[in-house]
């Protein structure tokens, strides 16, 4: 019999690790979020309560059951276009910035979580350059980047299930960017996927080599973290930024306490955040 519940003490103990190792706060009264997380790994791994994987897991015991247990706890499935304006915007406001740039255009997605980010990037920049054709002649990369290696896995092979495809994603774009796979779920086209590189990393360690980039989506993950460890990343982002390069945030996000490295821009609908030089 699996015993799922989650003691204070392994809790605190858990919260506290969870927090070193990957900059998480989950704040108190959260068992129920570690319960709903650790409960299937009860069925991978040699342990029959939560309290004695998390016990393994302050132990260093096993890697294999860490990497699981971040994954596990970092991993959130996102939507196509979620809050649809950074994508208008990108197309209407800052590629046109971009487009006789001469070298090609670098962007970020941090924290890409099951991919439907950079893809929906890679969507708009293919939109952009049909309707605007000599546009950013020297091409477009986008980097995508997130802490679980294995959701980075599946990102890279583009294939999505029935449910996630009806999470933001317009009848048009399905059939415009997607194939049938022989899975029974379809699959992003390969020019879509080519514009799309995915790496592992941890936004509490350097980043510096990924290289400089024009623009940065990095959304919804900073809610997650504590304001210092924001302000940090925010930092590092900046140094990461071109001169004059942008950064979209999560709808609920803001800049906080790094006010002094960009200059907000307000747009209807939405805003962004500009490098100050």
């Amino acid at each position: 019999m699996k015993n799922k519940e989650v003691s204070l003490q392994c809790y605190e103990q858990f919260s506290a690790f969870l927090e070193k190792q990957c900059g998480i706060v989950l704040g108190t009264n959260k068992q129920y979020l570690v319960r709903s997380r650790l409960s299937p790994l009860l069925y991978q791994h040699p342990y029959d309560q939560i309290d004695d994987l998390i016990r393994a897991v302050l132990a260093h015991r096993d890697r294999g059951l860490l990497q699981d247990v971040i994954d596990a706890m970092t991993t959130n499935e996102t939507l196509w276009f979620r809050d649809t304006y950074p994508f208008e915007l990108l197309k209407t406001h800052l590629l046109p910035q971009l487009k006789s740039a001469k070298r090609r255009i670098r962007i970020w997605s941090a924290a890409c979580s099951s991919g439907q980010e950079p893809y929906s990037i890679a969507m708009t920049l293919m939109e952009y350059k049909r309707q605007h054709p000599g546009a950013l002649p020297h091409g477009a990369e986008i980097v995508a980047t997130d802490l679980s290696s294995s959701m980075l896995a599946k990102c890279q092979e583009g294939i999505y299930d029935e449910l996630s495809l009806a999470r933001g994603l317009s009848p048009e774009r399905r059939q415009r960017f997607f194939s049938n796979h022989a899975s029974g779920m379809m699959q992003i086209n390969q020019d879509i996927r080519a514009m799309v590189s995915f790496r592992s990393i941890n936004l509490l360690h350097s980043y510096a080599g990924l290289g400089r980039f024009d623009i940065v989506f990095c959304r919804n993950v900073l809610i997650y973290f504590a304001p210092l460890v924001k302000q940090q990343i925010l930092q590092q982002i900046a140094a990461q930024l071109q001169p004059g390069g942008m950064l979209f945030l999560g709808a609920s996000e803001s800049i906080g306490n790094a006010g002094e490295h960009f200059t907000m821009h307000r747009c209807q609908p939405g805003l962004y955040y500009q490098r100050k030089d």
